[in-house]
């Protein structure tokens, strides 16, 4: 059946489950797993990250009523975001990172990507992208209850939006097989519209006293990703599940720079 065709009954609900297995550790049954299903898995990825990032608000604010200085705090809320998410996006991330950067062909890269190893660009990418995403929390710290929570539900929603834009209709995939050959172009304009508008109000009340500059953030964030994705198509030939990886973590970290701005 064509992708355009449209879910399939109970796409719905295991795409829900594909999500929640995907961008989370919560204790969920395997289900199906076709591209019905990775369609709302994909679309519906922003929620997820709208509702891990609100739970992760709400470990900073205790940790900010226990009188946590601002950058154990961020380092703690940090942590335990990678905790939740088994570690798949900074992994990710590494790869990718180790890929591009060494300058080899396509085949090559997707090589160093499937690695196990973890080179230098990859570890200094991983430090340089949890420093900025602590430092992030940090600052949001010093703000209201509700922006510290929002400022955090809006990072991880626009890391997880970042996603949704790269499994949009016409992305190809690098490998016939993966993460990548499962969700590449199953997300149709309507729910990336809806999910990118979601966000963005979301991202209203995140700065108090200046409304304007959430979905700023969450727009600069966006078209980052969009931008790093073209290229590891160019060079990949396609997207990958490290590639996700990795653009969740830049869609967060220009987030979070944006959004503690001023």
């Amino acid at each position: 059946m064509s992708d355009r065709a449209g879910p399939a009954p109970g796409s719905l609900v295991a795409g829900v489950r594909l999500a929640l297995t995907t961008f989370s550790v919560l204790p969920l049954r395997a289900g199906r797993a076709d591209r019905a299903a990775a369609g709302v898995a994909m679309s519906a990825a922003p929620l997820v990250g709208a509702v891990l990032g609100a739970v992760l608000g709400g470990v900073a604010l205790g940790l900010r009523e226990l009188r946590a200085p601002s950058l154990v705090l961020g380092a703690v809320v940090v942590t335990l975001g990678v905790v939740l998410t088994r570690g798949l996006h900074v992994d990710g991330l590494a790869d990718t990172v180790d890929g591009l950067g060494s300058y080899a062909g396509r085949e090559r890269a997707l090589e160093i990507m499937k690695s196990p190893e973890v080179g230098p660009f990859g570890v200094a990418a991983i430090a340089l992208s949890l420093l900025v995403q602590a430092a992030g929390v940090a600052a949001l710290a010093g703000r209201t209850a509700s922006a510290l929570v929002l400022g955090v539900a809006t990072a991880a929603a626009t890391g997880r939006l970042a996603v949704s834009w790269a499994c949009r209709r016409r992305v190809p995939a690098a490998r016939p097989a993966g993460l990548g050959a499962l969700v590449a172009g199953t997300v149709g304009v309507p729910a990336l519209a809806a999910g990118t508008l979601a966000v963005a109000v979301l991202a209203v009340f995140a700065v108090p006293g200046r409304p304007w500059q959430g979905p700023v953030a969450v727009v600069l964030a966006a078209g980052v990703s969009i931008l790093l994705n073209r290229h590891a198509v160019r060079r990949l030939g396609g997207i990958t599940g490290d590639v996700l990886g990795a653009l969740v973590e830049v869609a967060a970290c220009v987030a979070y720079l944006v959004l503690v701005l001023g």
